[in-house]
């Protein structure tokens, strides 16, 4: 077997790299979807972007989140993705972390409260965007 080649991506030692900020590897372009939204609607808006977690709410207010966790959910259950709307399983359990906060830490938290994706929160606590757990693991990595 030919031996693999290796490559020094980022000379940053483990620590270091869980240290850094998350900032870099926030998504901005958050998939914002109204309250009244039906699943279906939002189903497809996630796909149209090739994500799976969506913002809920009007405006700057955001009133909740969608997974696609909460989508296979509501199917599992029986809901008509045609008359059920966001609001109707949007989760208001929001986690929050500081654009400066530690990527291990952010990571921990994600472990901790069982979540793929966490809002990212500038200084004045507005919306800066979402890292997911897939964010996380680039940082982690590279």
């Amino acid at each position: 077997m030919p031996e693999r080649p290796t490559v020094d991506l980022d000379p940053l030692s483990t620590g270091e790299r869980e240290r850094r900020p998350v900032r870099p590897f926030v998504v901005e372009d958050v998939v914002r979807v109204p309250l009244d939204e039906t699943l279906r609607a939002v189903a497809v808006a996630l796909r149209a972007r090739d994500v799976s977690f969506a913002v809920v709410g009007e405006g700057d207010d955001i009133d909740g989140v969608i997974s696609e966790r909460d989508l296979v959910a509501a199917i599992a259950f029986g809901h008509d993705l045609d008359a059920t709307t966001a609001r109707d399983i949007e989760s208001h359990s929001l986690n929050w972390a500081s654009a400066a906060a530690a990527v291990g830490d952010v990571a921990e938290e994600m472990l901790e409260t069982n979540v793929r994706h966490i809002l990212v929160c500038h200084d004045d606590g507005t919306l800066a965007g979402v890292v997911s757990m897939r964010d996380l693991l680039a940082a982690l990595v590279i």
